[in-house]
C-alpha cells in the first residue's frame, strides 16, 4: 500500500487554474522530487497537501486513510485539520525559524505545544535531532546567529521532531548561495539512508537525478512526464520536458 495516494487534485486562483489535475502515489521511503519552471504548480501543489492551501477538487491518502476529500471539506473540523497536517512536514525555503528562539526552543516548541511526549523526552529527541544534522556547537544559538545552510538545517530538524509520515521541502536551497547549498543537499541525502519518506521540490537537478527514486515534471499545472531519474531525465519523452532539461543541465 503507497504512503500517499494523491488523486485528480486541482486548484484555482480566481480565473487561473493552477493545479489541473494531478496524480501519483509515493512508497513508504521513497525520494520524489518534483521539477519544472516557476509558475508550473510545484510549490501550490505542496501547499495543499500541507493544508496551507485547500484544493478545489481531489482527494489524497496517507497510508490508507483519506486526510483530505475536496467534496468533503465542509465536514472537516479545524481539529481534524490540525491533525491531518500532522501527517506532513513542511520545510520552506526561506526557513520561517521563530527568531526569539533559540535552536533548542525551535525545534522542541510544536512537540511540547502538542503535547508529544514528556519535557524530558522532547528535549532529547531534539538534542538528537540537533546533533544528526550537525549543530550540536549551536544548539543555544539563535537564528540570527546561524549561516543560512545552518538555518535551514534547523528547519529540517524542527519539521522532524514531528515524525510526520512525508517530509515536504519547497526548494530548500533556493535561498542560499552555492557554498551553502550543498550541508543541506547532503543533510536531506542522509535523511534518505533513514528511510525517510520525502517529497523534494528542486531546481538542483544533479540532486534529484543522484538521490530521487521517482521523477515528477510539471509544466502548466499538469504532469507532463514521471518516473524513475534514468527515465526522466537520460530518456525523456516529452518535448516539454527535453527543452526544460536542455535549459537546466547546461547550467550544472
Amino acid at each position: 500500500m503507497p504512503i500517499l495516494e494523491v488523486n485528480n487534485i486541482k486548484k484555482h486562483f480566481g480565473k487561473t487554474e493552477v493545479l489541473k489535475g494531478i496524480t501519483f502515489s509515493l512508497e513508504k521511503g521513497e525520494v520524489l522530487s518534483i521539477i519544472g519552471s516557476s509558475g508550473s504548480g510545484k510549490t501550490t501543489l505542496l501547499r495543499c497537501l500541507n493544508f496551507l492551501e485547500t484544493a478545489d477538487e481531489g482527494s489524497f491518502s496517507v497510508a490508507g486513510k483519506t486526510v483530505f476529500n475536496a467534496a468533503d471539506t465542509s465536514t472537516l473540523s479545524e481539529a481534524e485539520i490540525r491533525r491531518n497536517r500532522l501527517h506532513f512536514g513542511l520545510v520552506f525555503q526561506s526557513f520561517n525559524l521563530f527568531p526569539q528562539y533559540n535552536i533548542l526552543k525551535n525545534i522542541t516548541l510544536a512537540p511540547t505545544l502538542a503535547k508529544c511526549g514528556t519535557p524530558e523526552e522532547i528535549d532529547q529527541k531534539a538534542r538528537a535531532l540537533i546533533e544528526r544534522v550537525g549543530l550540536t556547537d549551536k544548539i543555544r544559538n539563535y537564528p540570527c546567529e546561524l549561516s543560512g545552510g545552518q538555518q535551514q538545517r534547523v528547519a529540517i530538524a524542527r519539521a522532524l521532531a514531528m515524525e510526520p509520515d512525508i517530509l515536504c521541502f519547497d526548494e530548500p536551497t533556493s535561498a542560499l548561495d552555492p557554498a551553502l547549498t550543498g550541508e543541506v543537499l547532503r543533510v536531506i541525502k542522509d535523511l534518505k539512508s533513514g528511510d525517510s519518506t520525502m517529497i523534494v521540490v528542486t531546481h538542483e537537478m544533479e540532486f534529484a537525478r543522484g538521490v530521487s527514486d521517482k521523477v515528477i515534471f510539471m509544466a502548466d499545472g499538469v504532469i507532463e512526464e514521471s518516473g524513475t531519474p534514468e527515465e526522466v531525465f537520460g530518456h525523456p519523452k516529452s518535448e516539454k520536458t527535453r527543452a526544460f532539461l536542455s535549459t537546466s543541465l547546461e547550467k550544472i
